[in-house]
């Protein structure tokens, strides 16, 4: 785990893919997905050209047929007289047909095992002896090594991409729809490329639910070490979603397993058009990769502390923070900005020396220590410094500022002495997120269950590359199981930019939920409806029903599988049609586009979750 602490990239085996090789030492690469028809070879190469130029090192598009699969290979030429060679890679669901002939004409084939030979999800429960279950993995390989044997002889790498959505029904069966199920549905496919000693193997295991991804991919890698396989892995959350959430959930689920050195490629899935994702991508890689040669952080991980597994960390409930309350928001308005959005209120506001006598009595403050003057609804802060004058003050709470490097033992013993104390763990290392697990490792090591607030300082006036860095610092701690909270201070955005920021990033990581939770597909060319006006269209008509999941997908591949979890579903089901799911029951089927968003909202009425 000293990867935890100290940033490094993860050693994995190099790919050859064309001319743009992967893993190794080769750089983090960028990619997207086109949205247009695979048959529609002047737009395919339009679209592949504006991904290109925008940055995008490899280019997907869906092969639904054998007949889709050939068309690349007419995109592919046309792109060569263009001048772009960068490498296309076909994505290929329930049809090995249609691998096969990919594999003669791109670079790259994706494979989903979850749909490879298994039959199409049903959510069906089977019962498999041993002696069955081993006949069907020997299907597996009858009908995936003459797929190998092709790229073999045409220089074909392959991704094997497993969805959280698509899991067959076999694995669903033995293994449930849990992280463990997914390792194993890779590594079926994993052993028989090791087997025929076919190494130009990426993977990829994405999920909606960042949680879930994150949990994942750590089992998978872990699970790879133990059997000696390095293959690099391709991350993305599927169906993140657009505008701010979108970035956000991505930057959750990405910068996590980027900051743990995992990761070899990245594909940002927004419910955008596809050439928006690059620079998006592009930020996030950078910003962990200014981690590279970082002072060394000196720490060592909790005895039991499991990063797969980890639960929240323990700690004792003070006022309404900690224990099992939900993550408290803390508001820096040191600035004199006391402009609110009622409708996302912060538990805190932090002042500073501030005095303001426009705020409603209702608004807990957070005044530092020498200005503070005891009334009901305001509560001193300190700094390290002043750690020796806590115990001067009675209150119900009191805040200090802390870093790593502040943790001595007799700090820790104030800590574990005063019941009304809350830290707020800052960082000023340029790897924050290792001093700030160092930290929060040294107290779990410690045994000192003091509730923490993590605490992010940036200076962006662009909000794009706030949320981005902010969901990926912040995000990391709280899949790790750490934070009762969290304080976000920006010098160049409107003080309300950065609330919404952190109650997205509450969201995206599930540890609160404060608004409607949209789970969307990016699109492809399977997509058969105009899916980013739908979503604007769903999300005006139900953005204020706070805590109801509805899942906006494209079409069936991940669809009713990806959005298992949401409350209502928004399914393509083919030219103009659409199919509505009420959990994972279908209940409307292909009925017209015109009509489906107001059928929407009737079924959300009929079923009792609309609130006006």
């Amino acid at each position: 785990m000293e990867h935890f602490f100290n940033y490094s990239r993860r050693k994995s085996s190099v790919v050859h893919i064309g001319n743009t090789p992967l893993g190794g030492d080769n750089p983090i690469r960028i990619q997207s997905m086109a949205n247009v028809s695979t048959m529609d070879t002047d737009a395919a190469v339009r679209q592949a050209i504006r991904m290109i130029e925008a940055g995008s090192e490899y280019v997907r598009f869906t092969a639904q047929g054998e007949r889709e699969a050939r068309n690349l290979g007419v995109i592919r030429k046309q792109l060569n007289e263009a001048g772009y060679t960068t490498p296309l890679v076909a994505d290929i669901h329930f049809n090995p047909r249609a691998a096969d002939a990919a594999a003669e004409e791109v670079e790259k084939v994706r494979i989903n095992p979850g749909n490879y030979v298994d039959k199409v999800k049903t959510f069906d429960l089977l019962e498999y002896t041993d002696e069955e279950y081993a006949a069907e993995l020997q299907k597996i390989r009858d009908r995936f090594v003459p797929f190998l044997n092709i790229c073999k002889a045409h220089g074909t790498a392959i991704r094997i991409g497993v969805n959280h959505g698509s899991l067959s029904d076999r694995i669903m069966s033995r293994y449930g729809d849990t992280p463990e199920g997914m390792v194993a549905s890779c590594m079926e496919f994993l052993r028989i490329c090791r087997d025929e000693n076919f190494p130009d193997v990426v993977i990829s295991i994405k999920a909606s639910n960042t949680v879930v991804m994150v949990k994942t991919v750590r089992l998978l890698v872990r699970t790879m070490e133990a059997e000696d396989m390095h293959y690099p892995l391709h991350l993305g959350v599927t169906e993140a979603g657009d505008g701010e959430d979108g970035r956000i959930k991505s930057a959750v689920g990405i910068g996590t397993l980027l900051s743990d050195g995992i990761g070899d490629t990245i594909r940002v899935s927004l419910s955008e058009d596809p050439e928006a994702e690059i620079p998006v991508a592009r930020k996030l890689v950078d910003y962990i990769l200014e981690r590279e040669g970082h002072e060394p952080i000196e720490a060592s991980p909790a005895s039991g502390y499991d990063p797969v597994y980890a639960d929240r960390r323990s700690s004792r409930a003070t006022e309404g923070i900690g224990g099992n309350f939900p993550p408290v928001v803390i508001s820096d308005r040191s600035n004199g900005d006391f402009e609110f959005d009622y409708a996302s209120l912060p538990d805190y506001i932090y002042i500073g020396k501030e005095d303001p006598d426009n705020l409603p009595d209702s608004f807990r403050l957070l005044v530092d220590a020498h200005f503070w003057k005891e009334r009901p609804n305001a509560y001193p802060f300190f700094i390290a410094s002043e750690v020796e004058e806590l115990k001067n003050y009675s209150t119900p709470l009191k805040f200090i500022r802390l870093t790593y490097s502040d943790l001595t033992d007799r700090v820790i013993e104030v800590l574990k002495q005063d019941k009304s104390v809350i830290v707020v763990l800052s960082t000023y290392h340029r790897n924050g997120v290792g001093a700030q697990r160092a930290a929060m490792h040294r107290l779990l090591a410690a045994g000192c269950d003091v509730p923490v607030i993590l605490h992010r300082d940036y200076r962006e006036t662009d909000v794009e590359a706030l949320q981005l860095k902010s969901a990926a610092d912040f995000g990391t701690l709280l899949l790790d199981g750490f934070g009762d909270g969290i304080m976000l201070h920006n010098e160049g955005c409107e003080a309300m930019t950065t609330d919404s920021c952190m109650f997205g990033i509450l969201q995206a990581t599930r540890t609160r939920i404060s608004k409607t939770e949209y789970i969307s597909c990016p699109s492809c060319g399977r997509t058969l409806y105009d899916l980013q006006t739908t979503i604007a269209r769903i999300k005006e008509a139900t953005s204020h029903l706070k805590g109801l999941k509805i899942g906006i997908m494209g079409c069936i591949v991940n669809g009713p599988g990806e959005m298992a979890d949401a409350d209502y579903g928004y399914v393509g089901a083919g030219k103009n049609r659409i199919s509505l799911y009420k959990g994972k029951e279908c209940v409307l089927k292909n009925i017209p586009e015109e009509e489906a968003v107001e059928r929407l909202i009737q079924l959300i009425k009929e079923n009792g979750d609309w609130v006006n």
